[in-house]
């Protein structure tokens, strides 16, 4: 879909602009937001040593899937849990990323949170598949009631036994971490996987001007140099850079520029040509929602040439993904049920998530990646919402 600047602001958009806490939240976005709290620090440490179980099978192949945007409360759609079931049971993956806005706004109570965060997390537990998760725009949003800040959603999680995620100290956010990759046959770290906080909202004035149309955080400067620099230590220690996949919840400018072909040129024509050139594959239903600023990061990861794949949610209705100058740039549909879809009778024909094949012997490691959705399980596509009766107890206390 070619972007149409007079087209009115979408449904996302409103989504953010018209929670409460979304004033709240804005004030520290521009000048770096506060480096992540110490809660849940000790934790970091068990992480990492779960994390360490990371490696590459004996046929030196390793799979990772990405859910994004379930973005439903304490009563989870019962499909968006059924979708996730039915991905890891067909796809068995070796680690799952859930990458941003988990759960919605609705909850009133800490317990509430917990229990729409335990929906979308048991499926792993259950199965044994180490996860980690990123935090997007929405995760905090009923902070103001329950008390659930991201350091405290963070503390939550670390009591799951296969949870692997942590996050990087003096770094602006609360889900920046590297996951290593070990490889087969007692090779070393063979991949990495950086997961990012992308931020949640922007401020509603910058210099003394109001930010009108892209409302939303982004990463930061300290982020970048923080990845810089752990790139730099990757590679010093394992002789040569290590090859990698990138996954935060908001899309980076670079996003729009794959799909148009052009940082300037947003049409028909511009697309066409970029299908071409960039290969792009899937679709883009609505205009990628990304920050005011750019912040620098593609650029610095086609610098350090490492990573191999950068991957977010977001934008619910878009799943494309293309090869721009050598860095897979693209989507994960939206997983969740219980959020906006497409128009209509279509609202779910969406929904899925998106895998990717690793292989050390295959050129970056990366061989493939593609996406399944809930029409492929044969799960109920009506728009009607169907909501959990119960939610399920807490796989942990």
């Amino acid at each position: 879909m070619p972007e149409n600047p007079s087209h009115p602001v979408g449904r996302r958009h409103l989504l953010g602009l018209g929670a409460a806490t979304a004033t709240a939240a804005a004030a520290s976005a521009v000048s770096a937001r506060p480096a992540a709290a110490d809660a849940g620090a000790a934790d970091a440490v068990t992480a990492s040593s779960r994390a360490s179980r990371l490696r590459f099978s004996d046929a030196g192949t390793f799979r990772v899937v990405q859910f994004n945007d379930t973005q439903d409360n304490h009563r989870t759609d019962v499909r968006t849990i059924e979708l996730v079931e039915r991905t890891l049971d067909q796809e068995r993956p070796d680690f799952v990323v859930v990458n941003g806005d988990v759960v919605n706004g609705d909850m009133t109570t800490a317990q509430q949170v917990r229990q729409a965060y335990n929906h979308v997390v048991l499926p792993m537990e259950e199965r044994r598949i180490p996860w980690a998760i990123t935090f997007g725009n929405h995760d905090e949003d009923s902070a103001g009631a329950t008390g659930m800040t991201e350091p405290r959603i963070r503390e939550f999680l670390a009591g799951y036994r296969h949870n692997v995620g942590s996050t990087a100290r003096g770094v602006s956010g609360d889900s920046n971490q590297v996951l290593t990759v070990r490889g087969s046959r007692g090779r070393g770290t063979a991949f990495a996987l950086w997961l990012l906080d992308s931020g949640r909202y922007s401020p509603e004035t910058v210099g003394g001007q109001p930010v009108e149309e892209y409302t939303y955080e982004t990463i930061h400067a300290d982020q970048v140099a923080w990845y810089r620099e752990q790139s730099i230590a990757l590679q010093r220690r394992a002789g040569a850079p290590v090859p990698g996949l990138m996954f935060f919840h908001i899309p980076l400018w670079e996003h729009r520029h794959a799909w148009f072909g052009s940082p300037t040129e947003w049409t028909e024509e511009s697309h066409a040509r970029a299908v071409v050139k960039h290969r792009i594959v899937g679709e883009r239903n609505e205009r990628e929602y990304t920050a005011q600023f750019n912040p620098g990061l593609f650029l610095a990861a086609l610098e350090r040439g490492d990573v191999k794949g950068i991957f977010c949610g977001h934008d619910h209705v878009n799943t494309y993904v293309a090869d721009y100058f050598g860095i897979q740039l693209g989507y994960g549909p939206g997983t969740g049920f219980g959020t906006y879809g497409l128009e209509g009778d279509d609202v779910h024909r969406l929904r899925g998530a998106r895998v990717f094949d690793l292989d050390e012997d295959h050129p970056g490691v990366l061989k493939a990646t593609r996406t399944v959705f809930a029409s492929d399980f044969g799960i109920d596509l009506s728009p009607r919402p169907q909501p959990l009766t119960t939610p399920e107890p807490l796989g942990h206390r």
